[in-house]
């Protein structure tokens, strides 16, 4: 009964929404105001071509550009406005770019190889993380030699004197986070447990650590001043009353004593609930471990508010800690279950994730300054979600189409190239489509979205994906590019080098600039175009 209620004053606002938005867009001085407003404001934008003191790298793990579409419409239609001309947050940033994903071997990227390229600066080998593209998968003693190894941005900051740290909504072992302080031929050698199951006794695997142990004990991961997320059960040591993977040591005492030992007169705090989060006084606080779930944290709409932080508050959190550092911080924050609900075609469940990231940027824009803070949005790779069939304007995004197709019966806006067969009659020898005329179906949260090749997991696309800048330096993160240039882009913003401070860029090391000198002649350069364009 309630649900019949609320849809029908959603379609009735909607209606409404329709109608004064005809009228309106009915008058052609409309669009060329709006297109006159819109060019003035980016006619005043400045190019801010000081140094960042602090950089902010936000990934949205499977954020194609249609799940940006569609995030946007559904944001609208949630606030019962015109979906189609919302924005996301990071939308209305000043510059935006497209950067190209594919892998050294694979034409569609996987999170492994994409977070080597964007915080590493180098592309390298599908589910490989922060090794070149001579490790190939599982190959333990390839990853040794120090010349297969590359080195993140947020080990070049904390070169460079910055605090670093992660948020995450995965584990903080997943695939993207590790990018940040991980160099392991295999993304799911999350613990020693996993390195021994999926090992198999092909490869010899005693010379490597895995993500966990790396993370704790190696840098730059040890010095990580925050790491949020989820991934309880790869830090804690089997044994009775606990729900952990690993046989050497539990890694959450680990952290206990090394800050303990390191950092004695500093406050370190482990948490692992909501509460304990919010309660923490973060300008009095140097190191937090938050560990908030066993495995990948809960979407958002099948969440505990109680116990579980959501993203922008994990956000809030991070740069609340971080923002007292005199030397600026380097934070990598990540919307991770946007790629989750996609792979299970939960078209709902990965706008809901979406919106929720678009949150948390809006958080950090609040938080931080343009003047001194560079902040870019991105994603690591696309999905296959299409958005399709003609519907109306101000048609619900997660609804049907309004068209029909050759077999008499409407189709969902939204749908899958590829995905678990939940699209079709449950009969394995069937072809026919389950009917979703009556949109009750449509309706759960989790609804798997319409797919046409049947698999148990959608996959990645292949496309580009979108970039957003605000900041310093920002406009270095315009045009079409390869995805491995936007922590070198970060770095040259910030003024770090990709090179250890003792040696020369003649030392084999794998990155070969320093930027610092080269942000300054770019300045320059700028300021010399500016004065010639205002003499003219």
């Amino acid at each position: 009964m309630w649900t019949f209620v609320v849809c029908a004053v959603l379609a009735c606002a909607l209606q409404q929404v329709s109608a004064a938005t005809t009228d309106q867009e009915s008058d052609p001085k409309f669009w060329i105001e709006n297109g006159k407003r819109m060019l003035e404001e980016k006619l005043k934008q400045p190019l801010r071509t000081n140094k960042a003191k602090n950089v902010i790298l936000f990934l949205g793990d499977g954020m194609s550009l249609t799940t940006l579409t569609a995030a946007r419409i559904y944001k609208g239609q949630l606030q019962n406005t015109s979906g189609e001309s919302e924005h996301l947050s990071f939308e209305q940033f000043p510059f935006t770019g497209i950067s190209k994903t594919y892998c050294v071997d694979n034409q569609v990227a996987d999170s492994a190889c994409s977070a080597t390229a964007y915080l590493c600066g180098v592309k390298t080998n599908k589910a490989t993380i922060g090794v070149t593209s001579k490790v190939n998968l599982g190959d333990c003693p390839s990853s040794v030699p120090e010349e297969h190894r590359v080195t993140s941005i947020m080990q070049w900051a904390q070169w460079a004197g910055k605090a670093t740290g992660i948020v995450t909504t995965t584990r903080v072992t997943h695939a993207s986070p590790a990018g940040s302080y991980s160099q392991i031929a295999h993304r799911d050698w999350e613990s020693d447990e996993d390195m021994i199951a999926l090992s198999n006794g092909t490869t010899d695997i005693t010379q490597c650590e895995d993500i966990a142990k790396q993370l704790i004990t190696r840098e730059p991961g040890k010095n990580f001043k925050v790491i949020m997320g989820g991934g309880q059960n790869n830090f804690m040591k089997q044994g009775v009353n606990s729900t952990g993977k690993r046989h050497d040591e539990d890694l959450i005492q680990n952290w206990k004593n090394d800050k303990k030992t390191r950092f004695g007169d500093k406050i370190a705090k482990y948490v692992t609930t909501r509460q304990e989060l919010l309660e923490t006084d973060m300008s009095k606080t140097d190191f937090v471990l938050g560990l908030f779930h066993q495995g990948h944290m809960d979407y958002r709409l099948k969440s505990n508010f109680e116990t579980q932080p959501t993203l922008p508050e994990m956000t809030r959190n991070a740069i609340q800690l971080l923002q007292k550092e005199p030397n600026g911080y380097v934070l990598f924050v990540e919307g991770g279950l946007i790629d989750k609900a996609h792979h299970r075609t939960w078209a709902r469940i990965a706008l809901d994730e979406t919106l929720e990231f678009s949150k948390a940027v809006a958080d950090a824009v609040a938080m931080t300054s343009e003047d001194d803070t560079l902040i870019v949005v991105t994603s690591d790779h696309a999905h296959t979600m299409s958005m399709a069939g003609y519907p109306k304007r101000n048609a619900n995004i997660l609804g049907l189409s309004g068209s029909m197709a050759m077999d008499n019966m409407t189709y969902t806006t939204l749908s899958y190239a590829n995905g678990p067969k939940t699209s079709f009659v449950n009969d394995s020898t069937s072809c026919h489509r389950v009917n979703v005329t009556n949109e009750e179906i449509i309706k759960n949260v989790d609804f798997s979205y319409p797919s046409l090749v049947d698999i148990s997991d959608e996959t990645h696309g292949g496309d580009d994906v979108m970039v957003f800048a605000r900041g310093p330096m920002s406009h270095l993160f315009t045009g079409n590019y390869e995805q491995n240039q936007i922590p070198l882009g970060m770095a040259m913003a910030a003024g770090i080098s990709t090179n250890f401070p003792t040696t020369d860029s003649t030392s084999g090391a794998i990155s070969p600039f320093n930027f610092a000198g080269q942000t300054i002649l770019a300045s320059l350069l700028l300021a010399v175009i500016g004065i010639l364009q205002a003499s003219l």
